[in-house]
């Protein structure tokens, strides 16, 4: 193979998204909650979705994570479609994922740094000692002091736990990390803190981002291409600067927190 063809072959292999949502549909009974979404995250982007209460964005997560099997479409992570994958080629797709709750889904019998080690134990199957030490440093890198790494997450603050659900998210060094209202229940300055960290987190280990939010603060902190979702579709994609410029009705009036437009209440 010449030099040349290894460079296009390179170049061909960067330009595959790490996940391509192709029109992707979900029902639970008569109710469409994903008509028809089709998008995709690039190496190295932060993706993220904005909408209403009810507009199917747990659910696009839950399906891409394979929590939730989709009615119809595609979902293909690094080139692969997860539907046509056996059941382990399937988990080790999905190693390549990390995810940060909601609630931060510490387990209150584990020790922060067991939290933190637990899926570089039970997924990765890592020898215990090693898991710790990573465990360890991702507390460094979330800006916890190794002095926590005994204690439970009922000792620690909102925001403490947030930053350990993070180091967890980050233990694996995942290609992709899901992010499930990362600032929801925190004041606005804990919020900005989180956000500088997960923009840091993500962008240290290299990986692709895609987060769920109700937060326009958030999502101007961290996201670089948004999709407002609205009835189960993308009602618009664009970026962060896109947004502020678009005269979409539905940007405009989600953005600013007007009554009124096309949005239903």
């Amino acid at each position: 193979m010449t030099e040349q063809t290894t460079e296009q072959n390179t170049a061909e292999h960067n330009d595959v998204p790490l996940i391509e949502v192709t029109n992707l549909y979900k029902a639970f009974g008569t109710n469409v909650v994903l008509n028809g979404i089709t998008f995709s995250v690039k190496a190295g982007e932060s993706f993220v979705v904005i909408g209403g209460s009810g507009t199917g964005k747990s659910v696009l997560i839950k399906c891409i994570l394979g929590l939730i099997e989709p009615d119809k479409g595609e979902i293909r992570v690094k080139g692969k479609n997860l539907a046509e994958l056996t059941s382990s080629e399937r988990r080790e797709a999905l190693k390549h994922f990390g995810m940060l709750f909601q609630g931060g889904a510490l387990f209150d019998s584990m020790s922060i740094v067991d939290n933190i080690a637990f899926g570089l134990i039970q997924g990765a199957g890592m020898a215990r000692s090693e898991a710790r030490k990573i465990a360890l440093e991702k507390l460094g890198a979330v800006d916890l002091s190794a002095k926590v790494a005994n204690l439970y997450p009922a000792e620690l603050s909102g925001g403490m736990q947030k930053r350990v659900a993070l180091a967890r998210a980050i233990a694996t060094s995942p290609d992709i990390i899901f992010f499930d209202e990362p600032t929801t229940g925190l004041d606005p300055i804990v919020s900005g803190t989180i956000n500088d960290l997960i923009v840091r987190c993500v962008r240290d280990i290299g990986a692709s981002a895609v987060t769920i939010t109700h937060d326009i603060h958030s999502l101007r902190q961290i996201g670089d291409q948004i999709g407002l979702l609205f009835k189960g579709k993308f009602v618009w994609q664009g970026s962060v600067d896109d947004m502020d410029s678009t005269r979409n009705p539905y940007v405009v009036q989600f953005i600013n927190g007007k009554p009124d437009g096309p949005f239903t209440v």
